[in-house]
């Protein structure tokens, strides 16, 4: 098979790639190639079961069209300091000029025109003041909020408007390598129910997402892609009644802190703050379950649920950071018999695990419901754990309640956004013809940023 372009990924960054392409005028042949399905063919059996089957080959949550955004609530974060580490690569102006840009595209394609977190209210102000206090910033960042539900209506039509247009989207398709000869990447080879495939293109664009960043990783190395060992992050999710909440949901939507807590002074913060939310389980191909959480628009909890994340910095002689993760993970797995550990707060303070009879007359009803009652300190580093817990204090005095007894902490919470690839501003790597977007290249987080990356590589390929 022949294309001038070849997407591996049907992301944000892949699909704004194509949809930028297009929006330009260009003529040229694209290549989608998905491992996952559909959107529409997405489905997670844990809606009829109750409880998460480890569904093989892969997790519907979290591969497919659109990545793990389709099914995650939807958040677009429209500000640059927000996103990861893209704007020290293009310019802030840029960055923040394409996220207006991009966020009018998912507007065209009807997500909702309320934002939240505009208006600098009073209440906001006093929220600020005690995270000075409390030795935390707060970042401000407007959220447009799509909600699970229309994230996947989004994700769809914007699948139909790609294909009714040309562009060949190959889903259960598995790219097994890349193909690089003396310096230059000629193209992918790839996997489906036919066998086994070469698609040659004059441009590769590499945009698997966190679900593809081991792989990349392995392909770097086989191929001697440049990257730098990166940031990764590993901590919990946090889940409190609305009640608590109350003033942060209503004023901001999302409260995103940061801190650098004693002794040890690594960077913690909030991330993905769903109000009446759940909790959710996805699962990656090696078995790993690892916890995160979704809100749709019209049905609520009576919690609210966060990340707290710890960002962890590798130096000489170690240069495997997802690989550390993963143990982490794997380990708090063991303990669960390969589901999500839940334990209350207090009872981490008083040294001793959760029992399930305690969950059932807690206040706080875990919205997960078949997460494991135990012990997240046996498995989670010492480091990282006091890291949380002096966050959580510190979260607080920010917010009155937030640190309460009954308070849930799920585990493992692992963002793998490692290894970021040496790229320059047009996002060309040392490997001619090969390019590397979104949340695999270390140089994004979450959708909206992983959009504008697809958007400019689109305007640098049409």
């Amino acid at each position: 098979m022949k294309t001038d372009i070849a997407i591996v990924g049907a992301g944000p960054a892949g699909i704004f790639t194509a949809v930028e392409m297009l929006r330009q005028g260009s003529k040229k042949k694209i290549v989608i190639l998905e491992k996952g399905k559909s959107v529409e063919n997405r489905r997670c059996p844990k809606a009829q079961t109750g409880r998460c089957m480890n569904c093989r080959p892969y997790c519907a949550i979290t591969t497919g069209f659109s990545g793990a955004g389709a099914f995650s609530d939807g958040k677009l974060s429209l500000s640059c300091e927000v996103g990861g580490e893209l704007p020290s690569l293009i310019g802030e102006g840029l960055a923040q000029d394409t996220i207006d840009y991009a966020d009018k595209i998912y507007l065209e394609f009807g997500a909702d025109t309320h934002v939240e977190g505009l208006e600098e209210s009073e209440e906001v102000k006093a929220i600020r003041t005690r995270a000075i206090r409390a030795g935390l910033k707060l970042v401000s960042c407007p959220i447009r909020h799509m909600g699970t539900e229309r994230a996947r209506q989004i994700y769809t039509d914007i699948e139909h408007w790609l294909m009714d247009r040309g562009v060949d989207i190959h889903f259960d398709a598995e790219c097994t390598g890349m193909i690089i000869e003396n310096g230059v990447c000629r193209g992918v080879t790839f996997s489906d129910s036919a066998g086994e495939h070469e698609l040659l293109a004059e441009h590769t664009v590499v945009a698997t997402g966190r679900r593809g960043a081991d792989w990349l990783e392995s392909q770097c190395s086989t191929y001697g892609i440049d990257h730098v060992p990166s940031t990764v992050d590993i901590g919990v999710r946090v889940e409190v009644r609305n009640e608590v909440m109350d003033v942060v949901n209503r004023t901001l939507y999302e409260s995103k802190l940061i801190g650098y807590p004693a002794p040890f002074k690594n960077k913690v913060r909030t991330f993905c703050q769903n109000p009446g939310g759940f909790v959710a389980q996805e699962n990656y191909d090696n078995g790993l379950a690892v916890v995160n959480g979704h809100s749709y628009k019209e049905i609520k909890s009576a919690n609210t649920n966060l990340a707290i994340l710890c960002s962890h910095n590798f130096s000489v002689p170690f240069n495997q950071p997802i690989a550390y993760a993963q143990k982490v993970g794997e380990l708090t797995n063991m303990l669960a018999n390969g589901q999500i550990l839940v334990q209350r707060f207090g009872d981490i303070l008083d040294g001793k695990r959760t029992w399930q009879k305690e969950l059932d007359r807690s206040n706080v009803r875990p919205t997960l419901p078949d997460a494991v009652a135990g012990d997240i300190t046996a498995a989670m580093p010492y480091r990282a754990m006091l890291n949380i817990i002096n966050f959580i204090r510190a979260m607080d005095q920010v917010v009155p309640g937030f640190a309460a007894y009954e308070t849930l902490l799920y585990s493992p919470e692992l963002k793998f956004y490692s290894n970021r690839i040496r790229m320059d501003a047009d996002f060309n790597t040392n490997v001619a013809g090969l390019h590397c977007l979104g949340d695999s290249s270390g140089w994004t987080r979450g959708l909206m940023m992983s959009s504008v990356m697809g958007v400019l590589m689109g305007r640098k390929l049409a």
